[in-house]
């Protein structure tokens, strides 16, 4: 069976962090209720067309912890899966609580994602984080003793209030838990324009520390027994995030929920992006649809290698016309060529010279 996943979005936040230009909203948590009734019918729908079992499924936001976890887990329960499938659930820090994680995991929830961002009060307060400085310890601990045995922490590094001690000493708080994650995911800061963050240029990040932090962040990981997964990922053997290849692999997903993207076959589409047009729509018996686009052959192979190639996997020398202008930004091994550490924040620069860009 080749890998298949589910994605469910949770469009609801508490607080909306500067740096987020995803589909969240702040004022919404009056539609809750009536949003969890929206995507289990819609599921029921994809049911009835013959949906197949999902050997992923991934709750993401927003914050799918703003729903009550009886309301996630009554959704994962209409999902039909494989015996062995990974089903993850993003969750703030300030809400995981033994009884909450109990709760998802005796519904089938096997994995956990937590943003946690940094450890220092600073450089949270510069991103807009409402989650205390001490956190990531109460995280680790009801985490291991809810029984989840591979789960992940999200950082970002580029803050201007951060500096490379910040990072140390984020990496250290982490690295000497009790429970340290199995998983650990570092992204750069982009100032989205209509963010916050991006509309003030003085809080914009400095590309050369950012990247400085990266690599920090990388050689450390790599250090205490943790192997390059993809640009903004590491791991312990066997705690990489199985539905995290379904997007790198190019293959087929579902989404449900507003905003949700799907793709099938090289067909992409996705769903109307406001919760409220989304529960107006699926109350009214309409499909929640927001467009589509349809990917000939040419797009479809520059996707699949342009994926591959922020990942350790790499692509084939083939793939390339020519290396003589990246060779300094790549390494090639039993034909395979694969990004080097210093190369990864400017994996485009190779991107661009894949032979399906053309």
């Amino acid at each position: 069976m080749r890998p298949f996943g589910v994605y469910v979005h949770v469009p609801f936040c508490a607080h909306r962090c500067d740096y987020c230009a995803f589909a969240t909203y702040d004022d919404r948590d009056e539609l809750r209720d009536d949003y969890v009734a929206a995507v289990l019918q819609e599921i029921a729908w994809e049911v009835e067309a013959g949906l197949e079992p999902a050997t992923s499924v991934f709750f993401g936001g927003g914050t799918p912890s703003r729903l009550a976890p009886e309301q996630l887990v009554s959704i994962l329960a209409t999902i039909p899966r494989t015996s062995d499938a990974e089903v993850t659930v993003e969750c703030n820090p300030e809400d995981a609580n033994l009884e909450r994680l109990l709760t998802y995991k005796a519904g089938g929830v096997n994995r956990m994602s937590y943003g946690v961002q940094s450890t220092q009060p600073a450089v949270l307060a510069d991103l807009g984080r409402r989650h205390g400085t001490m956190a990531h310890e109460e995280v680790a601990r009801v985490t291991h003793q809810a029984g989840f045995a591979t789960w992940n922490m999200d950082l970002i590094v580029g803050s201007r209030a951060e500096s490379l001690d910040d990072v140390r000493a984020t990496l250290r708080d982490l690295l000497t838990l009790e429970f340290p994650p199995p998983h650990i995911s570092c992204y750069a800061l982009t100032p989205e324009p209509a963010t916050p963050l991006g509309q003030d240029p003085r809080r914009h990040p400095d590309e050369d520390e950012t990247a400085d932090a990266y690599d920090l962040v990388g050689e450390t990981l790599e250090s205490h027994g943790y192997e390059w997964e993809e640009i903004s990922n590491w791991a312990r053997p066997g705690h990489e995030c199985r539905h995290n290849h379904v997007y790198w692999d190019h293959d087929d997903y579902v989404g449900f929920g507003s905003a949700a993207h799907s793709h099938r076959s090289g067909r992409r589409y996705w769903n109307v992006r406001t919760p409220d047009r989304y529960i107006a729509m699926v109350r009214s018996g309409e499909r929640p649809f927001g467009g589509e686009e349809v990917l000939d052959e040419a797009t479809q192979a520059f996707e699949r290698d342009s994926l591959a190639l922020r990942t350790r996997r790499g692509v084939p020398v083939e793939a390339f016309a020519s290396l003589d202008e990246i060779r300094h930004l790549v390494n090639v091994r039993d034909n395979q060529v694969t990004l080097t550490p210093k190369a990864r924040l400017v994996a485009n620069q190779v991107i661009i010279r894949l032979r399906s860009s053309t």
